[in-house]
């Protein structure tokens, strides 16, 4: 009988990992690795939920190893990637140990990063599933095991969208509340900025919606972690469109903004749309200095985004939407560009 490969002694890596690990061949676009290393959980049974856009929906027509954020998350021993970094130069400034939903979810990542830091001396992040966790017993022994950081998927700005994408309207299992319960205890927890809130712009949502949820994260105490939506391939919003590029620059914006706690939400108007028509202050300094339009995530030691996850929102012969590296002079150039789509965005 085949063996299951299946967690705590497997786990799934980004591709981008698997290439700096020196398990998959692969070259990054100017010179852009990851400086995070994804992990994810895996079972035979997949994950639990199924959220309209996900790779690892078990609804999905392909199979659920072919892509998750747009590539391939290939599956190895937990060994051979300790081993691989034990012994081999790398670039990460973090892991990041990704849960699923399913049954076993929380003591075999507890377990992984138990063995992880028993091995390497690295930060660890673990995204986390609230509908599996029980309160503030569950996300300590999460502490223990040596996270210093979580991620909450919240991904909807919205309880409707969130509704029609993750719970009730693809009979999952998700619940907007327990999401926001599960950040609040985690924040307890951790420590303010040490529980970060995913967010995906391009759900049917307006920028002034996502605005106000980023404002309610900020005020937590949580940074956001900003997403633009991608099709995943037999996902139940394979036909979705993305996100239109200005919008997607207005928001980043937004956050960064707020996250840094240079304005408020009341400093932005918006158009009857939903739009963002001003930011209140000269945002010239700020789209000059190109630190909105990164990769947001969590930091490594250095206090620098650790999780800059190369070209998972954008195929590389597409316009970068997220940079996994400083916007140089010319890419500072194209993101003027695409803020100035005849919106009234200067103050």
């Amino acid at each position: 009988m085949k063996a299951k490969k299946e967690s705590p002694a497997f786990i799934q890596t980004s591709l981008a990992a698997a290439i700096c690990l020196g398990l998959e061949r692969g070259k990054f676009l100017r010179g852009a690795k990851t400086t995070c290393l994804n992990l994810l959980l895996t079972y035979n049974n997949g994950c639990a939920a199924s959220c309209a856009y996900c790779g690892l929906n078990g609804k999905r027509a392909l199979d659920i190893d072919k892509t998750f954020i747009r590539v391939k998350w290939p599956t190895y021993s937990l060994e051979e990637v300790l081993n691989r970094l034990e012994n081999n130069k790398h670039p990460f400034k973090r892991m990041c140990m990704s849960m699923i939903t399913h049954r076993q979810a929380l003591e075999d990542t507890c377990t992984i990063i138990s063995n992880f830091k028993n091995k390497v001396n690295m930060p660890v992040s673990a995204l986390i599933s609230p509908t599996v966790m029980n309160g503030r017993d569950d996300l300590y022994k999460l502490k223990a095991a040596g996270t210093d950081h979580v991620g909450i998927a919240i991904d909807a700005a919205t309880p409707e969208i969130f509704d029609r994408y993750r719970g009730s309207g693809t009979g999952g299992p998700h619940r907007w509340d327990k999401y926001w319960q599960t950040l609040a205890e985690a924040l307890d927890v951790f420590g303010a900025k040490k529980a970060g809130v995913h967010l995906i712009v391009g759900l049917g949502e307006t920028e002034k919606e996502m605005v106000a949820t980023i404002a309610r994260a900020n005020r937590m105490g949580a940074p956001t972690h900003l997403f633009s939506f991608y099709p995943e391939p037999g996902s139940l919003l394979a036909n979705h469109p993305q996100p239109p590029i200005p919008q997607y620059r207005r928001v980043q914006l937004a956050r960064y903004l707020i996250n840094e706690d240079i304005i408020t939400e009341e400093a932005l108007s918006f158009t009857p749309e939903g739009q963002i028509a001003d930011f209140g202050i000269n945002i010239e300094p700020y789209i000059a200095h190109g630190l909105a339009f990164m990769t947001s995530g969590c930091p490594g030691e250095d206090g620098l985004v650790a999780c800059n996850r190369p070209f998972a929102n954008e195929r590389v012969s597409q316009p970068l939407r997220n940079y996994p590296f400083l916007p140089e002079p010319p890419d500072i150039e194209i993101v003027s560009q695409q803020l100035d789509d005849g919106t009234s965005v200067h103050a």
